[in-house]
């Protein structure tokens, strides 16, 4: 994971003092809630999936 895909906030409390754990790629720690939470890339969707805002129908 590179700098550019850090989170910018704890996804339990929302708190934004977010550092690097130690655990490995991807894994973050959050000091206000003192969670450790870990980000992972699952890939990109297929062009079909994509919704359109008016109906929610598939294009």
């Amino acid at each position: 994971m590179s700098e550019r895909a850090a989170p910018f906030y704890c996804p339990y409390c929302g708190d934004e003092d977010l550092r690097p754990s130690e655990q490995g790629h991807g894994a973050w720690e959050c000091a206000a809630c003192n969670r450790a939470f870990q980000l992972k890339f699952l890939g990109l969707l297929a062009q079909g999936l994509q919704h359109n805002d008016a109906g929610g129908e598939q294009i």
